[in-house]
């Protein structure tokens, strides 16, 4: 059982070189001052911010750099694709009639980058 996850939580993308902050948009539900995030928290530069250079060859633009570097693996700036929400979500709690996110939820980037929280933004509330 995570913790409720809130804006300004860290996460790591695998094939990211730097982490990245959680933002929620303003709702009327907050944990310790600050917006819950929910499962469709996931639009890219929105709710995920990039995670600096990618290295997944998945990326078009990074296989088109390592192609043109003969075949050495050259990362590009992240730009995360993140079309589907974040897995599982808590069963139990609902914000805006969605799962809230919780702290062991994944993230699939749609260039096979497996997204992560790191730290949840807050400790006191837990659901399930």
């Amino acid at each position: 059982m995570g913790s409720i996850v809130v804006t300004g939580a860290s996460m790591q993308c695998t094939f990211g070189t730097t982490p990245g902050t959680l933002t929620v948009l303003p709702t009327p539900h907050k944990a310790g001052q600050k917006p819950i995030a929910t499962v469709m928290d996931h639009a890219p530069n929105t709710n995920i911010a990039p995670f600096g250079v990618c290295s997944s060859l998945a990326n078009p633009d990074v296989a088109k750099a390592t192609a043109a570097a003969l075949g050495v693996l050259t990362p590009q700036p992240c730009v995360p694709a993140t079309a589907a929400p974040w897995v599982p979500g808590a069963r139990k709690v609902k914000v805006r009639k969605m799962s809230a996110l919780l702290s062991d939820c994944k993230l699939t980037c749609s260039y096979g980058g497996m997204i992560s929280i790191t730290v949840p933004g807050q400790f006191k509330v837990t659901g399930t």
